[in-house]
């Protein structure tokens, strides 16, 4: 009945108007309905609207300001002004002007109100109705017309794809062992396509992404949603989606014949090269990167597209952060390009992997920045020398160890007192607390706190570092120590390896891994993705720490 009295228009001291009226007329009608099966009715699930169907019944639009003054007067309009008296209940509003209401509300709530009366249920066949909301919800625009030329009505795409696909919207991780990767699932045209993210073909880091269709979900050649398998070279075949739980669905292939190639596995192998790495294997001379290859192929390969996906967010951007964060592509020796996940956390900057390896797997921090700890780099001679820049990362990762181990004896520690114990003495002491000085301010500024970038810095790498790409900037803004995070095969004996975080510009940064000699250059994921921002911090942080268990 308190449902019934607020869309009505009366208390629930008083009976409903609605229900007076209809009194006085046919008993027969179908707007008449007892108060008790009222608030059972709207309070029923969105499954349970089985009236929302039907074809447009041509009532005229009314414009926002209408509706808009309605609800601005919580459900009432003016009753001060002049002339004939308005409407006092929500079923006395004229049909075009609750066409225009009903158009402001989501979607989800829409087949609720088609069960509170006959009128009501009418006007939501409206097609103005649902097109709004497959435009505002989803981002349909031009190809709504061609859905409704085909036949397909706008409410039929939202009632039967749009909204029960709604959760598989966003960024994905596969459950593929130690490789992981990147899906992207989006209302792409007249589709709902699961795009995998590629990274561009070693070492050409900043080129874009590349992108493959896993699946697609569509009402094309019938009143019902499809999916579809898109792996292969066959075309689209029959697939399968299932929700396993929340922010977790798979897909299943039902035709797995159709990725087989004629020349079998040799054959498939070749073309899996070719698209994963772009070149034949005989111009791959490494013989460790061609067995890193082979197993790739071997391992991703026996999934046929038969995969669990978990959700992952985009992490959330603050003023205070040292650039904007995000998806990163980066290079990792032997093992080619992959992506990582670049968030701030106080005083640190994290990479997280989305893609990885046989050593350290998807979902392991694979970088760690302490940005209180900025170093500053010698004269670009002095840079040329791998000695004089490990001698500056070392002793700046001494004393992190020595804080460490005092917070563990129950010792506070103050920089001051640490540095004066690195460097034997007040004179040590002044010299790093100069260099820290000449920076701190500037690195623990953001992005946002001044209009003007930082200067440009001389950088070169020094000899002996290997680099896959030799092209690499020649200028840097700022540089911190961080560790590296490193292991065996099969993710054995990880430890952190001390190294130094280079700042090139707002897309781009690298890192020197001390101990492999080995340079990291990182390029930033320009591709726009919807639906892929976290809620919250405290949900990004989850995230993070159930990525680390998947793979661990």
């Amino acid at each position: 009945m308190a449902v019934c009295a607020r869309l009505c228009g009366v208390g629930q001291s008083r009976r409903c108007r609605r229900r007076q009226r209809n009194n006085q007329q046919d008993q027969g009608s179908d707007s008449d309905m007892d108060e008790e099966e009222e608030e059972r009715i709207v309070g029923q699930r969105l499954g349970d609207a089985g009236g929302c169907g039907g074809p447009d019944r041509g009532v005229a639009t009314a414009g926002p300001s209408d509706a808009e003054e309605y609800v601005n007067r919580g459900g009432f309009l003016d009753r001060r002004s002049t002339g004939p008296p308005h409407p006092q209940s929500l079923v006395e509003l004229p049909p075009e002007l609750l066409v225009e209401i009903f158009s402001l509300l989501p979607g989800t709530v829409l087949p609720n109100v088609a069960l509170v009366c006959k009128k009501f249920r009418q006007i939501l066949n409206t097609e103005t109705i649902w097109r709004r909301r497959c435009m505002e919800e989803f981002g349909m625009k031009e190809d709504l017309r061609k859905m409704e030329a085909g036949g397909v009505s706008s409410q039929d795409l939202y009632v039967k794809l749009l909204h029960p696909y709604r959760h598989i919207l966003g960024l994905w991780q596969p459950d593929i062992g130690p490789y992981g990767g990147l899906l992207n699932v989006v209302v792409d045209g007249l589709f709902i396509i699961g795009w995998m993210y590629l990274p561009p073909h070693d070492p050409r880091v900043e080129d874009p992404m590349r992108r493959r269709p896993l699946f697609r979900i569509h009402m094309w050649e019938s009143k019902k949603a499809t999916v579809e398998c898109m792996y292969g070279h066959k075309g689209p075949h029959k697939g399968d989606i299932q929700t396993v739980k929340k922010d977790e669905f798979s897909t299943k292939c039902n035709q797995t014949d159709h990725h087989r190639m004629p020349g079998g596995r040799q054959e498939e192998f070749r073309t899996w090269l070719e698209e994963e790495w772009g070149r034949t294997l005989e111009e791959i001379f490494h013989e460790h990167m061609q067995e890193l290859i082979l197993m790739k192929f071997i391992y991703t390969s026996q999934y046929d597209n038969c995969l669990t996906y978990r959700r992952i967010y985009l992490p959330p951007a603050m003023p205070s952060d040292l650039l904007q964060p995000g998806l990163f592509k980066g290079t990792y020796g032997s093992h080619g390009l992959e992506i990582v996940m670049l968030s701030f956390h106080g005083n640190s900057a994290r990479a997280t992997k989305l893609t990885g390896d046989p050593n350290v797997p998807a979902g392991q921090l694979t970088l760690d920045v302490d940005l209180s700890r900025p170093v500053v780099l010698p004269e670009l001679e002095q840079q040329r020398n791998i000695e004089e820049l490990s001698r500056l990362v070392q002793g700046v990762h001494e004393e992190v160890q020595r804080e460490v181990e005092q917070q563990a004896n129950g010792t506070p520690a103050t920089v001051r007192q640490a540095a004066e114990g690195a460097c034997g003495g007040a004179s040590g002491a002044e010299e790093m607390e100069a260099d820290h000085a000449a920076c701190v301010d500037s690195c623990q500024s953001g992005p946002s706190s001044s209009s003007n970038p930082p200067e440009a810095l001389p950088f070169i790498l020094p000899l002996g570092v290997m680099a896959r790409n030799e092209v690499y900037p020649r200028t840097c803004r700022k540089c911190f120590y961080g560790t590296g995070l490193i292991a065996g095969h099969g993710f054995t004996s990880p430890e952190r390896t001390p190294g130094l975080f280079v700042l090139f510009d707002e897309d781009r940064f690298g890192f020197i891994w001390l101990e492999l000699k080995s340079f990291s250059l990182y390029s930033r994921l320009t591709d726009h993705l919807a639906h892929a921002h976290a809620p919250n911090m405290e949900r990004f942080e989850a995230m993070l720490r159930n990525m680390q268990s998947w793979t661990s």
